[in-house]
């Protein structure tokens, strides 16, 4: 019998001696101190570099009304001033040391990255230990960084359609869960958060017992269980975050929304479908969906509806969610057709999945897509942090990412066309519109 693409790149990847050290569950060292910090180490020799990943286990979700987007916020403070490096001193000393760094929130976690020289190890613990324990939430600073992040979600809400429809539908879709409100937050809140809040926050959130942290590189476990012992096992535990309590109500009839935006050329029509939580069985399965309906332009949305120039472009996009959230299905309209026109073709590929399923020859190329994006992914110091600290999260624990390659495999047809039945259907959807202006009106 003929091996199909995904053994052949499964056997060729175990091969790989960049890949070698991250495909058994030995290969990952993990240990957790006192505190309840957890940390994992990859070693990796291949190059003189390391990195460490902070996974703070904070975002959007765990705002409530009054101080939505403080999570997108310490994305910012975090690198404004500490005890021992004041403002703006985290980049420089990190620069100095030959590093750099990163930082992004979600509606589920806030992850800062570092890369940099391996002897430069001591150095990032160091910086990391210091915003941790000893952030200084400086009211001027605040109120310098409070007017960066509004005018960050004007510009966004200006620049981008996606955002500016994604944070309406998400508006209407979610009643009662926090999923509702933008990560960067509510214009009137970002106004709003008091000295209090902040300190609050900071000191909930960003406990070592709320952080799951991967080091990856040129760095041996002995080397970092020391530093870590010496920076980070001092720190003070807190009592964790209260949990999220709300459950999204099942969603009975289909909702719409239509978002007036002046500048759009053309209509943006966006489909949103309750999904599960990542850790759900059926994450697999919707997510080769996703890749069936828009990866590359063979994809069925793509020689739907761009091929035959009702579109200029179509996506998905399904986040990684600790909590039941979305499924995302995005077309822009090409010239001179209509909202109405491009809302019922996306509606009709989407409904035809489900009534007649996919071809294998679909499938097939959605999970060599899948796998190829995996093991690329691990090949590199910084897609292997990244990874297990994302499996760990969301999935429950780092050694279900040794088990992804075959849960991808594992998908059938039949599955595919049963998360289409049962969750992209009407009565789960909402419907946003972003246009000039509403049809009705021309």
């Amino acid at each position: 019998m003929k091996k199909t693409l995904i053994a052949l790149l499964a056997a060729a990847a175990l091969s790989s001696p960049l890949l070698a050290q991250a495909t058994d569950a030995s290969d990952i060292h993990s240990f957790t101190l006192q505190n309840g910090m957890k940390i994992m180490v990859l070693p990796d020799s291949s190059i003189p570099n390391a990195n460490m990943y902070l996974f703070w286990k904070v975002g959007s979700r765990n705002e409530h009304p009054g101080i939505t987007g403080i999570s997108h916020f310490f994305e910012h403070m975090m690198f404004n001033g500490s005890k021992h490096f004041g403002p703006k001193m985290f980049d420089r000393t990190m620069e100095a040391a030959g590093g750099a760094n990163n930082a992004y929130t979600t509606e589920n976690v806030t992850v800062y990255t570092d890369w940099f020289p391996s002897n430069a190890l001591e150095t990032i613990f160091d910086l990391e230990a210091d915003r941790i324990a000893n952030l200084d939430i400086d009211p001027k600073m605040v109120a310098s960084e409070r007017g960066v992040v509004a005018s960050e979600r004007t510009t966004g809400l200006e620049n981008s359609n996606w955002s500016a429809l994604q944070q309406q539908v998400k508006g209407v879709a979610f009643l009662a869960h926090p999923y509702s409100w933008p990560v960067i937050g509510h214009e009137s809140d970002i106004q709003a958060w008091t000295q209090q809040d902040l300190v609050d926050y900071h000191k909930t959130y960003y406990a070592p017992n709320n952080a799951v942290v991967v080091i990856s590189g040129d760095v041996t476990e002995a080397q970092v269980k020391t530093l870590a012992d010496k920076y980070f096992a001092p720190i003070a535990a807190q009592t964790p975050p209260a949990a999220i309590r709300t459950v999204e109500p099942e969603q009975k009839g289909e909702r719409r929304i239509f978002v007036k935006k002046e500048s759009a050329a053309t209509p943006n029509v966006m489909l949103a479908y309750h999904v599960p939580a990542t850790k759900d069985a059926d994450y697999y399965a919707l997510d080769l969906l996703t890749s069936i309906l828009s990866d590359g332009n063979s994809s069925r949305l793509s020689r739907a509806l761009v091929d035959k120039q009702l579109a200029l472009d179509v996506v998905t996009y399904m986040p990684m969610a600790f909590d039941p959230n979305l499924l995302y299905v995005m077309g822009v309209a090409a010239p001179d057709v209509s909202a109405d026109q491009l809302t019922n073709a996306l509606i009709e590929q989407v409904d035809l999945i489900a009534k007649q399923g996919v071809t294998q020859q679909e499938l097939d190329k959605a999970k060599n897509i899948k796998l190829m994006n995996f093991y690329r992914n691990m090949e590199t110091i910084d897609g292997k942090s990244n990874t297990v600290g994302t499996y760990e999260l969301f999935f429950g624990s780092y050694q279900k990412l040794f088990d992804a390659p075959k849960a991808y495999d594992k998908v059938t047809l039949a599955d595919i066309q049963r998360v289409a039945e049962t969750y992209l259907k009407r009565s789960n959807r909402t419907v946003g519109v972003l246009a000039a202006q509403e049809e009705a009106d021309q």
